[in-house]
């Protein structure tokens, strides 16, 4: 799986809106750790959930 985002990055997760914008905190292998506004810290396995790069200019 290619991941596009780095740390730093700020991500959504689509089928959970609701968690608000996320930044990337690291990758390990296929594990995101992001910190979302609304719900705080959470450890993601892109083999299951899509994270979708957010740019700067919807920020």
């Amino acid at each position: 799986m290619l991941i596009d985002f780095e740390p730093g990055d700020y991500v959504k997760n689509p089928d959970n809106e609701g968690w608000g914008l996320g930044q990337v905190q690291s990758i390990i292998g296929n594990k995101v750790t992001v910190n979302f506004e609304n719900c705080g810290k959470r450890v993601i396995n892109i083999e299951n959930v899509i994270l979708e790069k957010v740019e700067n200019e919807q920020i």
